[in-house]
């Protein structure tokens, strides 16, 4: 078990800033794909990275857009990619899910984590199972969040 805190990532996006609208090629309403992510002060020691996107402004609770894990270890994911292996998203799919609220402006959070290890998950695992995974493995975390709206 670690004993100390997870490091924190710097996580940042040539398409928004923090808090900003994120880009609609980037949603459902655009091309449906994954903005570019910048991962910075990735701690020492990472073997391979994961990331959840959810979006828990939606209607029934907190939509998972976006399940990836045993990804490289990168200093940036660019658009329209597929950087590892792909979990099951609230939509039933792997893979990207892009905003798409149903009204209003929501937050979309893109939870990047600095894990210790390879995870021994198969592709198509929820959320839950990932998180289960990850579990004791976690050396740095950081959050990126953009709003998109309709």
């Amino acid at each position: 078990m670690k004993n100390s805190a997870p490091a924190s990532l710097a996580i940042s996006s040539n398409a928004f800033r923090e808090g900003e609208m994120i880009p609609i090629e980037y949603s459902c309403d655009g091309e449906h794909v994954n903005p570019p992510l910048n991962i910075a002060q990735i701690p020492e020691g990472t073997q391979t990275l994961a990331i959840i996107m959810d979006d828990p402004d939606a209607p029934k609770g907190t939509y998972d857009h976006w399940i990836v894990w045993n990804i490289p270890v990168f200093s940036s994911i660019p658009a329209n990619t597929n950087p590892g292996i792909s979990g099951v998203n609230s939509a039933g799919k792997t893979g990207y899910h892009g905003p798409c609220p149903p009204s209003g402006t929501h937050r979309y959070f893109f939870h990047v984590f600095a894990l210790d290890s390879r995870l021994d998950i198969l592709a198509g695992e929820t959320r839950q199972v990932l998180e289960k995974a990850m579990e004791n493995h976690i050396i740095g975390q950081g959050t990126l969040m953009g709003k998109y709206g309709k």
